[in-house]
């Protein structure tokens, strides 16, 4: 299985993510034992599986 590190302004923030979804004005992660975390205001940046990272970054206001 490939879990994935999530990564918000170059900081590991996530460790074993295998789950990530887009849900209005945030992303849900959770891990591999049903973990989750919220980052509100983020969307998903890079999906990186080579490297096994997940980058968010905060939403541009417009």
């Amino acid at each position: 299985m490939c879990e994935f590190k999530v990564v918000v302004d170059g900081e590991v923030v996530f460790e074993d993510a295998i789950y990530a979804k887009k849900d209005g004005d945030k992303v849900i992660v959770k891990d591999i034992v049903g973990e989750s975390r919220e980052f509100k205001g983020h969307e998903i940046l890079e999906v990186d599986v080579k490297s096994t990272r997940l980058v968010l970054s905060p939403m541009k206001k417009i």
